[in-house]
């Protein structure tokens, strides 16, 4: 049959059928527009093997696509402690294809929970999941009673020059119910009054409420977002008040990839210490739901260390926290995938990778990790107080007290931190505005953490060593230990190379008399010792100190004292015309 003849014959079929009727059965025999792809399951909580998981919570599981909501019912989603099922309602919510089981009852305290999503679960093109899907969970004696709150906004709160193609995020200190993140609970205006159309969803891994405008926003604009108390936690509580926050947008479209500037430690670096964190910073804010662990991971020959991977969007910073000291003289790869996109949806170029060599084996005992606790030279829960002018290079950090608390600072509020003459750095309290608040409940957690840490160490190479006199000593690298006051008379030597480490773990006070220095010899370095106080801490008049102070309670440097290191105290630090410089890496 020539071309002709073929082109009459269809116009003829057309006319009798329909060219509307011919192109769906033309549609319906290309079995490339089927959907044949299995769903999955992309995250779900409590996480598998999550211990100590509150008695009230609901059971949420994250689909890869829409699930036909007729196939999530109690059947197919069930949870059980041994063999006994555990009562409960479903639900399933689309815009976040999140499956949500809310037990009826509170489960029993330190009990082991199963979870279990069965291959019946239909997509919407009748794909089953390939697999069951099984997770377990095991409970603690508590009940969450704690009203969730809104650790960071993006964008930040009053900044402007924001992308009119982004889109506004808000994350939250805990797992949220994916239902109550919807639309009606997430409102975005412009000027205050005219709602802006978009789809909200949630992001379970990172916590994350996203709004994504339907069209780009208008140009050189001021907008208001809003998260109602609507939206509640996995086990039932609400916010307080609705989280409230103001962006002005630019006059352009952001097109630009994203690229990361700096990196922590740098490629190629070696002798880096075990006990730190790694991180990159970009050239432009991120979007803080990329950032999991499948996206920013670190390896070795190989294998994942297991960590945290956090978002600071007040520096641009992704940060990975290891779970423990790195391996010693380890190569290692850092790697941020292009998964890693900014607000505007556009993804790194290229992968990011860089290596680095961790230090050789040092003597004494394993550095303790600080976490986020590291970033600051002070860190303090009640007060900072200063009689000017002191010296202080790093930033410094309060929490739970308020920012009133930092006295003598004569410090310049900015959008979620304060500057000060004072201070080379930036200075942080509980309440100014997010992120600070979360990223200082989490330094002074870590702060804690490191403290029990070093005052657990057990098997001292030295048990009272001078009964606490060490005037006049030299200290090797190793594990002390006194069970009452430490005092400094004269001066005091700690002496070792540069992966050495000393933790010195002391039941009462630590007092080191005016003039007098703790003085490092050798390759020694401030960053690798620790000093574990139960008892308040009085650097005296001129005095000079090296190390990191974990301090139970008060660290005092009187007038015109010095210290190379870090003041990490659980009540205050006070300052008198005091030098204070963070630690060199």
């Amino acid at each position: 049959m020539n071309n002709v003849r073929r082109t009459k014959l269809f116009l003829l079929l057309s006319a009798a059928l329909g060219v509307s009727a011919l192109a769906g059965c033309a549609m319906s025999g290309d079995s490339a527009s089927a959907d044949v792809t299995a769903p999955t399951i992309s995250a779900v909580y409590p996480d598998d093997t999550a211990a100590s998981v509150v008695i009230n919570t609901a059971i949420t599981a994250i689909f890869s696509e829409s699930m036909d909501s007729g196939s999530i019912i109690a059947a197919n989603f069930t949870v059980a402690s041994g063999t006994t099922p555990v009562d409960g309602t479903i639900t399933y919510n689309d815009s976040n294809k999140a499956a949500i089981f809310v037990p009826t009852n509170n489960l029993v305290i330190n009990t082991l929970y199963t979870a279990k999503i069965s291959t019946a679960v239909k997509d919407l093109a009748g794909n089953m999941l390939a697999l069951d899907k099984v997770w377990t969970f095991t409970t603690g004696a508590l009940s969450d009673t704690t009203a969730p709150i809104v650790n960071s906004m993006v964008p930040i709160d009053t900044t402007t020059n924001v992308a009119v193609n982004g889109t506004i995020n808000a994350t939250f200190n805990e797992a949220m119910n994916p239902s109550t993140i919807v639309a009606d609970n997430f409102l975005v205006k412009a000027g205050g009054t005219t709602a802006v159309a978009g789809t909200v969803t949630y992001d379970l891994p990172t916590k994350t409420a996203i709004f994504t405008p339907t069209n780009n926003l208008a140009g050189s604009t001021e907008y208001t977002a809003t998260i109602l108390i609507g939206v509640k936690d996995v086990a039932g509580n609400a916010l307080v008040e609705n989280a409230v926050w103001s962006f002005t947008t630019g006059a352009a479209l952001d097109t630009t990839p994203p690229a990361v500037i700096s990196t922590y430690p740098l490629n190629a670096a070696t002798g880096v210490a075990i006990n730190g964190t790694v991180s990159a910073i970009f050239s432009e804010m991120m979007d803080p739901a990329t950032f999991i662990s499948a996206n920013f991971t670190v390896a070795t020959g190989g294998v994942s260390v297991a960590g945290a991977v956090t978002y600071d969007v007040q520096n641009w910073q992704a940060i990975f926290s290891p779970s423990a000291n790195l391996a010693v003289s380890t190569t290692y790869t850092a790697t941020i995938t292009i998964a890693a996109k900014d607000l505007a949806g556009n993804a790194l170029q290229a992968n990011k990778v860089w290596t680095f060599t961790t230090s050789a084996a040092g003597l004494g005992p394993a550095p303790v990790i600080l976490g986020t606790a590291g970033n600051f030279v002070i860190l303090a829960k009640t007060a900072i107080s200063t009689v000017p002018a002191s010296v202080i290079t790093g930033d410094i950090g309060l929490s739970p007290a308020a920012e009133s608390f930092m006295t003598g600072f004569s410090q310049t509020k900015a959008t979620g931190y304060s500057t000060s003459p004072q201070v080379t750095g930036l200075m942080y309290a509980a309440d100014q505005t997010p992120p600070t608040p979360a990223n200082m409940t989490t330094a002074i957690a870590n702060m804690q953490t490191a403290y029990t840490d070093a005052a657990g160490r057990v098997t001292p190479d030295e048990l009272n060593l001078s009964s606490g006199n060490l005037g006049g000593l030299t200290l090797s690298p190793g594990l002390y230990k006194w069970t009452s006051a430490v005092t400094v008379p004269l001066n005091v030597t700690i002496s070792g190379g540069s992966n050495d480490v000393w933790i010195f773990q002391i039941s009462g006070t630590l007092d080191v008399s005016a003039g007098k220095s703790v003085i490092l010899s050798g390759e020694a370095k401030a960053k690798n010792i620790f000093w574990q106080v139960a008892d308040t801490v009085v650097i005296g008049a001129g005095a000079h100190f090296e190390g990191i102070i974990l301090g139970e309670k008060s660290i005092t440097l009187s007038t015109n004292a010095t210290m190379n290191g870090r003041a990490l105290a659980q009540t205050l630090v006070a300052l008198d015309q005091t030098t204070i410089t963070k630690p060199a890496q």
